[in-house]
Parts: structure tokens; sequence; C-alpha cells
């Protein structure tokens, strides 16, 4: 996060405040942030002091959030009962409708084994994975019809979703607003912006995980380039909110307090050396989640700082603060996969499992798990934790005061 970025996002100065939201990626985890928002929503229904539209004007996703945001944002004419509706698209979900793989039964009895196979579908679909049966799911369940709808409406203002490119390295983010109220676009170091109604191609592009789920091919400056997970080379999540004119911004990632619990002690009480499921997760982790929070601190800590100018020399200054407001999980994902890991598609357990890698904890399984005990205890973990933040979020609503 740069001033500059800060600077120039608040040189439009709207009529209201604009409320954003931003969704990272992070595969099944994200059903944590359906948890989140459900339990938001029902925070400010009960709420009776005012009537409630869609309450975000901008939203933004990366990854599996970017499903989040354009599921949200294809509904958001229905105000609160958008989250609702996002919440039975993940309780009927399952990891078939999200990818496939076919292995041998026997591959679980030896490693070999389970790299050959492995090595062959990568061969046959450039990725471990076969993410076809998430493009039929999209065509389902969002409806892009829905977003010109909202849009038009002005139930929202802009949505967004990030996607790297693998043929130049640049991280790209995709905006979809009103026909001819495009701001401008933005061009920094790395990362760049491309205002154009959004697609399924666009949805796979930004939740390709790596090495997982195959490139997708986009057309950007009128040629095609091919990308993948919006999260790798992220280094700045909250800009494209702030580009997009957000004075207040709600985050909600997919992170973890910690978790070396999971790696366990020998019986000398050293730590044990890392299994290739851990080292999995924790590479896995570092491409979804460590840019986040010290974006979050950064923008929080220029924000205080621009406060504590004196009033007159604010009032003169082409820019404005942003508030932040950002809900991580307050447990271990990773142990709660780690409960439900059998629930994992037989042809991808046996594959793991014969890597090695569901051992040392439940990482890698966290990203594949889209079944219903996991989804389900990650949204009641998000909901519970929403609760908690009930008057922080209760004051993230308020009208600002001059």
């Amino acid at each position: 996060m740069s001033l500059d970025t800060i600077i120039h996002s608040g040189l439009t100065l709207p009529a209201r405040p604009i409320h954003a939201l931003v969704l990272m990626g992070g595969g099944a985890r994200t059903a944590y942030q359906v948890g989140v928002l459900q339990a938001m929503g029902s925070i400010l229904g009960a709420n009776q002091h005012r009537p409630w539209d869609f309450p975000f004007q901008v939203l933004v996703g990366t990854s599996a959030g970017a499903l989040n945001v354009v599921s949200l944002a294809s509904v958001a004419t229905q105000g609160l009962a958008a989250f609702d509706k996002l919440e039975h698209f993940w309780q009927r979900l399952r990891s078939a409708d999200v990818y496939a793989l076919d292995v041998p039964p026997w591959v679980r009895f030896s490693r070999l084994a389970a790299v050959f196979s492995l090595w062959r579908h990568a061969n046959s679909h450039n990725a471990i994975l076969n993410n076809m049966p998430l493009v039929n799911t999209l065509h389902h369940a969002v409806s892009l019809q829905g977003i010109d709808d909202a849009l038009q409406a002005n139930a929202i203002d802009a949505v967004a979703i990030t996607a790297s490119s693998y043929s130049t390295g640049v991280h790209w983010t995709f905006c979809h607003t009103r026909s001819g109220r495009a701001p401008d676009s933005w061009n920094r170091p790395g990362r760049r912006a491309e205002f154009q109604p959004l697609t399924i191609e666009h949805l796979m592009a930004s939740s390709a995980i790596p090495f997982i789920f195959p490139a997708t091919p986009l057309w950007v400056d009128g040629h095609r380039e091919y990308f993948g997970d919006g999260s790798m080379r992220q280094i700045s999540p909250l800009s494209s909110a702030m580009h997009l004119g957000a004075h207040k911004i709600l985050v909600v990632g997919v992170g973890q307090p910690q978790r070396s619990g999971l790696v366990g002690e020998s019986a000398d009480g050293l730590a044990r050396q890392p299994t290739l499921g851990g080292i999995a997760g924790h590479a896995m982790a570092s491409v979804f989640h460590d840019t986040l929070q010290a974006d979050v601190e950064q923008a929080q800590r220029v924000t205080r700082t621009l406060q504590q100018l004196p009033r007159e020399v604010a009032a003169v200054l082409p820019y404005r603060s942003i508030e932040v407001l950002a809900i991580h999980p307050s447990q271990s994902l990773d142990a709660l996969a780690q409960a439900c890991a059998h629930e994992l598609p037989g042809s991808v357990r046996r594959a793991l499992g014969g890597l090695g890698a569901l051992k040392g904890g439940g990482a890698m399984a966290s990203y594949l798990l889209f079944e219903p005990g996991f989804v389900q205890a990650l949204i009641e973990l998000g909901a519970r934790d929403a609760q908690a933040r009930k008057e922080e979020l209760l004051a993230f609503f308020q009208p600002t005061r001059a």
C-alpha cells in the first residue's frame, strides 16, 4: 500500500461514503466469508433505525473470493437477502461441482504410483485437477445479467476481480461498472486495471490455483494472455477498492492465527521435520495470505497519521482517510480441515494420501474440501467471529460525520 494510492483514491469526494467489500482467496476456505457476511446481514437487518439495501457499493474479490463477490453482485438488487443466497449456494456445493480427478485405487499404496498418476493427469490437463465442473457450476449459479441489472439499478457501483498473468507477470484487476461511468484506469508497477464486463472466464482465471487448476486465457490490451490465481503477486490487496472510490473497506481474509500446533513435536521435545503436506500447506498460505495483513496494517497506520494532522492542514489536502475493518478466522482452519479430511473425494484422498500430503495437518486439504462438514464448520466459525465484532460492524456502517 503506497501513500500515492491513498492520495489518488481520495481525489473524488462523493456525496455519500462508499463502502467496499474485499474478499480474499483460499479455495474451500472462503466458505468462512459466507458465515461472516450472513451474520453481518442479520446484524444489520435487526437494526430497525434505517432501511437496508445492499450495504456495499464496491465489491472486490480474489480467487475463490472473486466467486463470492460476483455471486453477491448478481443478486445485489435483493438487498440483505443476497447474503442468504450466497449461503444457500455454498450449502449445495460439493467438490464434484468444482473439480475432477480420476486415479486408480492402488495409488494410495505407493508414492511413486501417486506421482506417476498425477503427472499423467497434469500432462493431459496442464494441472493436477480438472476444473471444468466449476465452469458448468458457475454458468448455472451466477447471473451475469444480474450484475448489469444491479449496476443499472444503482444497487452497486462496481465489481472487480483480480488475476495474475503468467504471460507477463502483471497483476490485473478487471472492473465491471455501469456503461459510460468507468473511472480512470490505473497502471502501477506490476499491476494494472482494465474496465470490461466480467465473464465466467474471468472467474476461472482468478480462481486458477497454481499447479492445481489450469491457466485460463483472457484478452487484455488487444491480445491474449494466460492467467492464474489472483492471489499470486498481489502486493496490495486493498488498492483496487481505493482506486474505485472506497472510503470504508471491510476485508474478510481466510488466514488464521497460527499453524505451528499442527506440526507437533517429537518424543525429545523438538519440532518434527515438516511433512510434504505441511510444506505444501505453508506454500499455499504464502500465496493466499501473506500480503493482506501487511496491507491492512499499513493502510490503518497511514490513516491514523492523516487523522492526527491539524484540521487546517487536512482541509487543503486532496485526500481523505480510509477506514479499514478486517475480519479473520479466530481458529485454525487447518485443524477444522484435518477433522473433515475423510470427506474428500476418494480419488483426491488416494492421490494426496499416496504423496503423504495429508499427513501433518489439514492445510492442503483445506483448499479442496468443498464438502458439507467443512463448509458448515467454516460458516459457523465465520458467523461467530462476526457476532463477536457486532459493535464494530454497526459502527462501520454508521453515516460518516463531518
